[in-house]
């Protein structure tokens, strides 16, 4: 028996129907919208592409999300596939400030993921990093050159990330040249935010063990406040991002004093 052709809809109904399925499952690929509704991939792609530029979505890697909640946190294999390829370019942009023989922190998430796996295949030089990520040890846990500090105490199973006193302490008696911090919340006023509390202490602390701190984030953290407060934008040094932060953000950073990479 010959399979039913999908009914073909017209673009707003058929948009309509991509939101009530993401609605229902949280999640959509492309690969599935070209099978529900009888359009090709190039279909279904703009069908994402003009919902998230309305707001109804974020897009990621092979599909798209419902938008995030700014004070939920979010599984890696979730947060990983969201601007992904912004996040590669960030990365590429942070591995070029690490020099030989420096200490460098790597904050959890997926952007300092993306920078630790750009070490492993382009820096060929000397390196002591630490990181409380269980994902970013394992990446560079073999990796050539590379003196790995991990940092011990409570695991966060949503963000593969060790938290708490034991934690703390150990990093109140390292120092680091350079810390690269991945937040949730960018915003002028509040300053830097993630949706942990245990996450937000240590972050603190890093930043204020470490020499240099740069924060990696892309476009779509900035204006957000989350949950808890990491630290005040005087923290840092700069700020590296993707070109589609608005540029009232830009200037804003800049008239602070910090130096803003467009990656």
């Amino acid at each position: 028996m010959q399979a039913t052709k999908p009914k073909r809809l017209l673009t707003e109904e058929r948009r309509r129907a991509v939101m009530d399925l993401l609605e229902k499952q949280g999640r959509v690929t492309v690969e599935e919208l070209t099978r529900q509704f009888g359009v090709s991939a190039v279909t279904a792609r703009g069908d994402l592409d003009v919902l998230s530029t309305s707001g109804a979505l974020v897009r990621s890697h092979g599909g798209a999300v419902r938008p995030l909640n700014p004070v939920q946190d979010y599984p890696l294999k979730i947060k990983k596939s969201i601007h992904h390829a912004e996040k590669i370019r960030i990365a590429r942009a942070a591995t070029q400030l690490i020099q030989n023989h420096q200490t460098v922190i790597l904050d959890s998430g997926t952007t300092c993921a993306e920078i630790a796996a750009n070490l492993r295949r382009t820096k060929p030089m000397a390196l002591t990093v630490i990181t409380h990520a269980l994902n970013i040890a394992v990446e560079l846990a073999d990796a050539p050159n590379v003196s790995l500090i991990m940092i011990g105490g409570i695991l966060r199973q949503v963000s593969s990330s060790f938290v708490g006193p034991q934690a703390e302490q150990m990093v109140r008696d390292l120092h680091a040249d350079h810390l690269f911090l991945a937040v949730d919340g960018l915003d002028l006023e509040v300053g830097l935010t993630t949706p942990d509390i245990l996450e937000a202490q240590l972050n603190a602390l890093m930043m204020k063990t470490s020499r240099e701190v740069t924060v990696v984030a892309d476009a779509s953290k900035f204006g957000r406040r989350s949950l808890s407060v990491i630290g005040d934008l005087s923290m840092i040094k700069r700020v590296i991002t993707d070109d589609r932060v608005p540029p009232e953000c830009v200037e804003g950073l800049r008239d602070r004093g910090i130096e803003v990479i467009l990656a």
